[in-house]
């Protein structure tokens, strides 16, 4: 079965910088685009970042130019490289594949950004 397993987060103060992985196991990893989601408290689940197959990104407008998303398909792990981090960027941080029609999610990792 799709399985999904976020790591990482942390208490990080403003300006700093963290680095997300989602380990996946149970499907072709190197054949899926891979997202990461993220959702603050109190707010509606929202795209972080998403690479697709081959390789190309697309980040939400907020993030660009500070977060970068990447993928390692001998390890089936994608990542996402947060710098320049505000505390607008505290929420659960979730990545996500559509594998056969269906959406699937990790637990989440948490991401606090406080001084």
């Amino acid at each position: 079965q799709v399985q999904l397993v976020e790591s990482g987060g942390g208490l990080v103060q403003p300006g700093g910088s963290l680095r997300l992985s989602c380990a996946t196991s149970g499907f072709t990893f190197s054949s899926y685009a891979m997202s990461w989601y993220r959702q603050a408290t109190g707010k509606e689940r929202e795209l972080v970042a998403v690479i697709s197959s081959g390789g190309s990104t697309y980040y939400a407008e907020s993030m660009k130019g500070r977060f970068t998303i990447s993928r390692d398909n001998a390890k089936n792990t994608v990542y996402l490289q947060m710098n320049s981090l505000k505390p607008e960027d505290t929420a659960v941080y979730y990545c996500n594949v559509v594998h056969d029609l269906s959406s699937y999610w990790g637990q989440g990792t948490q991401v606090t950004v406080s001084s």
